[in-house]
């Protein structure tokens, strides 16, 4: 079974968790000002990368939080993970952590 690392918990098994998407996605300062289609593309358009992605995580069976995660795509492997509203890491220096 797949541990993942909640910043608030400690490590629990993935099915205490939901994935809930690309983080650090940025909402429009002012959503009636831009148009549909660029509305469109902040609602849709997601990056799906193959190797290192940053998602958003709920502990959906635990404390309840939405934390980040960097993730590897290929590996499903979690490189590291971090509480929401923090900087994404670099991810050279959390790979040579692991």
């Amino acid at each position: 079974m797949l541990l993942i690392r909640c910043p608030y918990c400690g490590e629990r098994p993935e099915t205490e968790f939901h994935c809930g998407g690309e983080a650090h996605i940025a909402r429009p300062d002012t959503p009636a000002d831009i148009s549909d289609a660029d509305w469109g593309s902040f609602l849709y358009t997601r990056t799906n990368p193959k190797g290192l992605h940053a998602e958003r995580w709920l502990h959906a069976h635990g404390c309840g939080r939405w934390f980040n995660a960097l993730r590897d795509t290929v590996s499903d492997a979690f490189v590291t993970t971090y509480e929401m509203g923090t900087p994404r890491p670099d991810p050279i220096s959390e790979t040579a952590k692991a």
